[in-house]
């Protein structure tokens, strides 16, 4: 096949070493986080404070999405080729 590689792909010292501290997190902990922050976003609103509620309330999305990396990483990281 064209184009195919024969020697696995291997992360540089940057994204190995993120990819090891991140494995660490439990899933878990980004879900409970977004969870937080959709709360506390809505908290903000009761109370009157619409911007900081729109700041604090766009975290989620970016908390669900390190959660999914966490799960790459654990499943399909650097450490698979070892």
């Amino acid at each position: 096949m064209e184009g195919t590689f024969t020697t696995p792909h291997t992360e540089g010292p940057v994204a190995r070493t993120i990819e090891e501290q991140t494995s660490r997190i439990p899933s878990d902990a980004f879900l409970w986080a977004a969870v937080g922050s959709i709360a506390a976003s809505a908290t903000l609103r009761a109370f009157g404070k619409g911007e900081a509620s729109v700041f604090v309330g766009q975290w989620a999305p970016t908390l669900l999405i390190l959660g999914l990396y966490n799960k790459i990483v654990k499943v399909a990281g650097h450490d698979r080729f070892s």
